[in-house]
């Protein structure tokens, strides 16, 4: 399927076969397997199992058997590993599993309510609409699949007051988060579908179109886009994507986002349409079914964003700064910004890693999804030198083994914690990823984008992304990569971060120029960062320096470098030689997820 989150490979089915420990034969376009995985066959009757080659889909030809499916089917069923996104993608264990909870009795509080919003009461039945058992205040949104399996419940409180309530709005903890509305959307009759921002929003279309429209809403507003791996497939069997989100400030919610991502046509709402409401519901309140409807009819195709009238661009700054963590750089460059590519150098073995996935940490901190890609670290090592940065010296125990080596290991509760903490804001790029050719990474890494908004991607480092083919010329290739990243961090606005070795080490007289590669790789890079040792004639006791030898933000530079200083047990820098115990925010969790919440849904 196009833009699927799994695509078929044939190695995949021949290592099923090697890890379920059956042998298997190729035979034209299929791989023959002399018994089925799941009724194990028998001796006399060999090869009746058999996976397609081209597509991945299997089947069992004894009648007692008739297993099928494909792939993802395998994975589910023999917990066989399809990469770590795919396994997160499909694998329902990681969320509650709601599916036993039959439709919800719709009470009649919730449709009084909905009728005082313009919605009748055979709407409010049909999406479920109801409230808690003993709270009639609370409405009770479910969230249904295509397979009408609830995955996910949303709860709101009607008689909200912010003098003495903390939230509106709740979820129920660890649910898939999914688009409401699937289950009521039906592809075979429209290629269309309409996105709100708010469930009674969505509500408010169907109830406009008396159910004649494909309208689903977002589980966690305007900026929670973690449903996007969960209803990716379900996005793609669309072609046109009508966004009609909530209109305040000249500005429409969820319109930047689902440009950049959904792989169809991306319309809008005009503006006039909206006749300086906020919303759906209050359009259909105001003015009745028939704007709604005009809204939706009336909606246009997203601009293309490369051509514009000059004299129409509005001035605007370079938008929010990310915060590096470290409080000169900040001064000097003001942050770092979404768009910029940056290059972070200096002598191999100093550092450069390390700093780099502190900064993209700081980047998770501020609730940016940030993505890395290491060449050189299995997917582990990733995880537990990234685990010791975000736990804190505090948290971490130093152990000497018998062997005289020296192990630092993360409190057992903390690791918990902190993987909740990052779950749905880290990932990363398996370093199994072929580099003959660059491009497969780089249609990994807007992928990524796409599909779970990634904003900011640590490269690990340049020499490990290009393959060092002799009968090329190494440099123009790495060159031409470089100006494939600058040009993806302006396109898809994002931040992207490459560690890349200078050619020449040692140099206290090092320039841009030194950087591995041609020298036009520096050209193509907004902020230039070299981490390294003092030079001979400063006077510091600090271990490290961070010089900042180009700057695109403002022009300044600092050659003589920022001082920093390195704990070991945490692997956290510091411009202070003492203070490496901050906070990184895991230690809070969010008031979005209702944690507390019970074994049965209080439907």
């Amino acid at each position: 399927m196009k833009n699927s989150i799994y695509e078929f490979k044939p190695e995949d089915a021949e290592r099923f076969a090697r890890e379920r420990g059956i042998p298997a034969q190729k035979r034209g376009d299929e791989l023959r397997f002399n018994r089925c995985p799941y009724c194990l066959g028998k001796t006399d009757d060999k090869n009746t199992f058999a996976i397609n080659l081209k597509t991945g889909q299997f089947k069992c030809l004894r009648a007692t058997c008739g297993a099928k499916g494909n792939m993802i089917t395998l994975s589910r069923d023999f917990g066989f590993s399809l990469g770590r996104d795919v396994d997160a993608y499909f694998n329902r264990q990681r969320f509650r599993d709601l599916r036993k909870y039959g439709r919800p009795e719709v009470r009649t509080p919730a449709v009084e309510y909905m009728e005082s919003r313009g919605i009748s009461k055979a709407v409010a039945e049909r999406y479920g609409i109801t409230t808690q058992k003993e709270h009639d205040n609370i409405l009770v949104f479910p969230f249904y699949d295509e397979d009408g399996a609830l995955q996910f419940v949303k709860y709101r409180k009607t008689d909200f007051d912010k003098a003495k309530d903390s939230n509106k709005e709740w979820c129920e903890a660890n649910c898939k988060p999914i688009l409401f509305g699937i289950d009521q959307c039906n592809v075979d009759e429209s290629k269309v579908l309409v996105l709100t921002e708010g469930q009674i929003d969505s509500m408010s279309v169907a109830e406009a179109f008396e159910g004649e429209v494909n309208v689903v809403s977002v589980p966690t507003g305007a900026k929670g886009f973690t449903w996007v791996p969960y209803c990716w497939d379900f996005l793609c069997r669309f072609e046109t994507l009508i966004v009609f989100g909530d209109y305040e400030h000249g500005y429409i919610t969820l319109l930047d986002e689902m440009r950049e991502r959904f792989p169809g046509t991306v319309k809008h709402v005009r503006t006039e349409d909206y006749k300086d409401c906020k919303d759906a519901n209050e359009l259909l309140m105001k003015y009745g079914k028939q704007a709604v409807i005009d809204a939706v009819e009336n909606a246009v195709v997203v601009d293309d964003p490369h051509v514009r009238r000059l004299a129409g661009i509005e001035r605007r700054d370079m938008g929010e700064a990310i915060d590096t963590g470290i409080t000169k750089l900040n001064r000097t460059i003001g942050g770092f910004f979404l768009g910029q590519l940056v290059i972070l150098t200096g002598e191999r073995g100093l550092g450069k890693s390390t700093l780099g996935s502190q900064f993209v940490l700081e980047a998770v901190r501020q609730h940016y999804v940030s993505l890395i890609y290491s060449g050189e670290l299995n997917d582990w090592q990733v995880q537990e030198w990234l685990d010791r940065q975000v736990a804190g010296p505090q948290h971490i125990n130093r152990q000497v083994t018998r062997l005289g080596f020296e192990n630092f290991l993360i409190d057992g509760d903390v690791t918990e914690k902190l993987h909740r903490w990052y779950e749905d804001y880290l990932y990363i790029v398996e370093n199994s990823l072929g580099v003959e050719d660059p491009e497969p990474i780089l249609d990994t890494l807007k992928n990524a984008v796409r599909q779970y908004g990634v904003k900011v991607i640590f490269i690990d480092n340049l020499m490990t992304a290009i393959s060092d083919d002799l009968a090329a010329d190494l440099y123009r290739q790495q060159a031409a990569f470089v100006r494939k990243l600058a040009e993806m961090a302006k396109i898809y606005q994002v931040l992207i971060i490459l560690v890349a070795h200078p050619r020449k080490m040692n140099r206290e007289d090092f320039t841009n120029d030194d950087i591995s590669g041609s020298s036009n790789i520096s050209d193509l890079a907004h902020i230039v960062l070299k981490y390294g040792k003092p030079k001979k004639e400063a006077t510091t006791d600090a271990p490290r320096t961070l010089a900042i030898t180009k700057n695109r933000n403002n022009g300044w530079v600092n050659f003589d470098g920022i001082e920093l200083y390195f704990e070991m047990k945490s692997k956290r820098i510091s411009e202070r030689p003492n203070e490496f115990d901050w906070a990184c925010g895991w230690e809070n969790e969010s008031d979005m997820w209702h944690d507390d919440a019970p074994d049965d849904i209080p439907f």
